[in-house]
């Protein structure tokens, strides 16, 4: 570690100032009984119980600053650095057109992103190491608060040259039939899809499905899987996009009732930053996402 003491003024005014730091310096030593730094000429090192009194010591002010922070932030809810998580399925889509609006709409708000499956959100929302996060319901754990934002179907995506590709519509129990590319374990996405597509559920428990369905480790990666002619796939409607000038893929809705997901922001009980979750939810609407319905409602528990 390595320190560097530095300040403008004139000579005498240095000199009063490195007596003063020496005589700080001095005192603390004193106080504590140990020695904290080493003398050595105009050199001036930290000894190795000073070294994790120094480190301790850059704790305390980091807290201190971050107290500081709550204050300030509780003054003002929309000052400050946010931290937002978003499952990989969204991220892409949102994210984006999420943080332009934010700029335009809430500069002094700067969002810290983070991408990741759903069960490691809500652990680093339970840590507090999130403020807030945008995921999918159903939500696996109680105590949050949650604000719906949109309603999001589902669409069927097929090889341009498929024999479904000019059909309008197409049913879940089709699919069984199929070849179906799905996101791997761990994706809340990969769960949604099986839940309202029976037929595929069953093609992933057992031998036969083993054979008849592959797994991808994101959407845009599946995507190209079935441009190549691989099979078909399940997505959500925002991330569809420019599908008039789609030539290698054709995306086809479900019958009704269409399956679909609701994503939602969910925060802790105890956070304070009200405002700033309806910034961010104001921010989500006026995103425009192709195909998803935005949803009103009042914050509920979890």
């Amino acid at each position: 570690m390595i320190w560097e003491l530095s300040w403008y003024g004139s000579p005498n005014q240095r000199d009063e100032k490195g007596n003063e730091l020496k005589e700080t310096c001095k005192k603390l030593e004193d106080e504590l009984g140990v020695t904290i730094f080493e003398r050595g000429g105009t050199e001036i090192s930290t000894t190795p119980i000073g070294a994790q009194i120094v480190a301790q010591a850059e704790r305390v002010l980091e807290q201190t600053a971050a107290i500081k922070e709550i204050a300030k932030q509780n003054k003002d809810p929309l000052a400050g650095a946010f931290r937002l998580g978003v499952i990989y399925t969204v991220g892409p889509y949102l994210l984006p057109s999420l943080v332009k609006t934010m700029i335009e709409q809430v500069p002094q708000m700067p969002l810290v992103l983070q991408e990741n499956y759903t069960v490691k959100l809500m652990e680093l929302l339970r840590q507090g190491e999130l403020d807030a996060a945008i995921m999918a319901l159903p939500i696996p754990d109680q105590g949050l608060m949650v604000q719906p934002l949109y309603d999001e179907p589902f669409l069927v995506a097929v090889p341009h040259q498929h024999p479904w590709a000019e059909r309008d519509m197409i049913s879940a129990e089709e699919l069984k039939t199929e070849t179906m590319l799905l996101l791997g374990a761990g994706h809340c996405f990969r769960d949604q899809v099986l839940e309202v597509c029976p037929e595929m559920a069953r093609f992933s428990t057992t031998g036969d499905g083993i054979a008849r369905t592959f797994e991808g480790s994101s959407l845009e990666t599946i995507r190209h899987m079935v441009a190549s002619g691989i099979g078909l796939t399940v997505l959500p409607a925002a991330s569809v996009v420019r599908q008039n000038a789609e030539t290698l893929l054709k995306y086809i809705p479900f019958e009704q009732p269409a399956p679909n997901r609701r994503i939602v922001i969910a925060w802790r009980k105890s956070f304070t930053r009200q405002p700033a979750i309806e910034a961010i939810r104001r921010a989500v609407q006026a995103c425009q996402l192709p195909g998803v319905t935005m949803v009103e409602a009042s914050p509920e528990s979890q």
